[in-house]
């Protein structure tokens, strides 16, 4: 007890050797304590010599023929390496000791939003806590991404559904700053990101919302101090460098987001997010703009599902005004998932090659499944705009009389729906 206390205190204090040392006397006393197994993990000690600590216990003890495949399995999860993590903690999960096991559904939900696989995170969440309605590890990445997906109605249930249980967490307060973030509050959501961070100062998410919360507030060299602390504390998750790097670009600083782009895909390795980040700070420059294009290609063979780099193929296409090829892109991508801003840019795309009525259809999709989308809104709104003269013009065709009188209704036709536009102006975020 004493020695596993201790090995924490080294830890949060920074001073990783006489934290190992404290974990392998707290695993030579006893060789099942899992949180020393995983607390010499996360100090980068090898799976292989974490499994040899506990192999004596293992070949004594029945049933315990999982343990070495879970301890493989959260070796993969502090090297990085989510595919192979996800893989073993799956075949684990079908074992019949560890079926439905809430820890286990925690961890999967977490590789899979760390591996870009948000749709797959969602459900995992959504199967721990109703196994354990009193969850609360991971509830925080759970919140962010039911608030990114426009589920703020959701978000608001699970903030209050967490402070119920405790206040004292990390968790609840980061849950209730994302419903706060995507409602434009930024204000808020900065200062529910501080509380988070005074419970728990090794919240990773607690300091990305602060940190988003200081970048769409203008104080960029703030946000960039608490991401950097994000990147210290989870330097194999990529949501924290792509913070960074979105300030970088926030203040023109290119160079520097081209070199962390560059670090993390020699760090991370070449898999689809690290190719698409390099990717997006190559299209802010003209001179990179074909290595963009090379490097999307390489992301989108690896998994042409992938969102984001489907997101930023469809921006080049746009560029280039190469609207037919961003159309099958699109399709393509959206034959086997449904997203707000897939449909979003889809309609765009059809806008410019006059296919309005097929245009509509995308964007009140994108609206039924984030209703506080803007720029849906947005494009709705300018394509009602742009056909109400038409529209006007027939009617005078049919009746003189009363043409100036259907005029003048379409024109206050527009002038609520603009008037509606700026009262829900403070809705979602793009």
């Amino acid at each position: 007890m004493i020695n596993m206390m201790l090995a924490n205190l080294y830890k949060k204090a920074g001073q990783e050797r006489p934290s190992v040392t404290s974990y392998k006397e707290v695993l030579r006393q006893c060789p099942l304590a899992l949180d020393a197994i995983l607390g010499l993990l996360s100090l980068s000690v090898k799976g292989a010599e974490v499994a040899s600590m506990t192999m004596n216990v293992i070949q004594t003890v029945p049933n315990l023929d999982w343990l070495s495949v879970w301890i493989k399995a959260y070796a993969f999860v502090h090297t990085g390496d989510n595919s192979r993590a996800i893989n073993t903690i799956c075949s684990l999960e079908k074992k019949s000791l560890l079926r439905d096991n809430v820890d286990l559904l925690g961890s999967l939900a977490d590789l899979y939003f760390r591996a870009g696989d948000n749709k797959n995170s969602v459900l995992k969440f959504e199967q721990a806590q109703m196994l354990d309605p009193y969850l609360i590890k991971g509830m925080d990445v759970y919140g962010y991404l039911l608030a990114r997906e426009g589920r703020l109605e959701d978000v608001e249930n699970l903030g209050c559904r967490l402070f119920n249980i405790s206040d004292q967490h990390a968790e609840p307060w980061v849950v209730s700053g994302c419903h706060s973030f995507y409602s434009k509050r930024y204000s808020r959501a900065l200062y529910l990101g501080a509380k988070a961070i005074q419970l728990n100062s090794n919240s990773v998410q607690a300091l990305l919302l602060k940190g988003a919360a200081l970048r769409n507030m203008g104080r960029v060299q703030e946000a960039i101090i608490h991401f950097r602390e994000a990147i210290r504390l989870a330097p194999c998750r990529l949501d924290c460098y792509e913070g960074l790097i979105e300030c970088y670009l926030a203040s023109n600083s290119i160079r520097e987001a081209m070199v962390m782009a560059n670090n993390v895909y020699k760090t991370l390795g070449a898999n689809a997010q690290t190719l698409t980040l390099l990717a997006t700070v190559c299209l802010e420059d003209p001179v990179t703009q074909e290595k963009a294009k090379t490097l999307l290609d390489k992301a989108l063979t690896q998994r042409p599902d992938y969102i984001k780099a489907v997101v930023k193929k469809a921006e080049l296409l746009s560029r280039e005004q190469k609207y037919e090829d961003g159309i099958a892109l699109l399709r393509n991508a959206l034959a086997n998932q449904s997203d707000c801003v897939l449909h979003r840019i889809l309609g765009d795309f059809l806008v410019a090659v006059n296919e309005y009525q097929e245009a509509m259809d995308q964007y009140s999709i994108a609206l039924s499944l984030d209703p506080n989308d803007q720029k849906s809104l947005e494009g709705m709104q300018k394509m009602e705009k742009e056909e109400s003269p038409t529209d006007a013009t027939q009617e005078e065709d049919v009746d003189d009389m009363e043409g100036s009188g259907e005029e003048g209704d379409l024109e206050g036709s527009d002038s609520e729906a603009a008037q509606w536009a700026d009262q829900e102006q403070w809705f979602g975020m793009q």
